[in-house]
């Protein structure tokens, strides 16, 4: 499982236009979720994005989490993150889960974020998707569920 996690001032996704969600600061999550993905991987990510100490304490140095600074998350399904590009110029998505395998694991991850008493917006999953970020740094950092040592 592969997030890109962006510190936000202010971020909101639509599907044809309509506003699907929206947060105030706090950080957008991009997820990818690969084939063989399982509650372990959503956990550990989980975990780390919500002790993510990237918010700026009274002295500017990042030291502060979203638990600190009851910051939101705007958590956004994107398959692509595990997109291949190694050969050719087309990305081959053959590790990306299929949707229907992917959704459970969405959804725990939305049900741990909101259960650590964080506010959770969403977009539409499987939809296309407009992101409208305002990257706050800008800081972006990635997390992967295979690189835990």
């Amino acid at each position: 499982m592969r997030a890109v996690v962006q510190r936000s001032r202010f971020s909101r996704v639509t599907v044809n236009q309509e506003e699907k969600g929206s947060i105030e600061n706090g950080l957008v999550v991009l997820l990818g979720i690969k084939k063989g993905d399982n509650y372990n991987d959503v956990a550990y990510l989980v975990d780390k994005i919500i002790n993510l100490r990237i918010f700026p304490d009274q002295d500017g140095k990042m030291n502060l989490s979203l638990l600190d600074t009851g910051g939101e998350v705007l958590l956004v399904s994107q398959f692509t993150l595990y997109g291949d590009a190694r050969k050719g110029r087309r990305p081959s998505f053959s590790e990306a889960e299929i949707p229907e395998a992917a959704l459970p694991l969405f959804n725990q991850c939305i049900n741990l974020i909101e259960n650590a008493g964080i506010k959770v917006a969403t977009g539409e999953f499987g939809a296309e998707m407009m992101l409208m970020i305002a990257n706050d740094g800008p800081c972006t950092i990635l997390l992967d569920s295979e690189k835990t040592f």
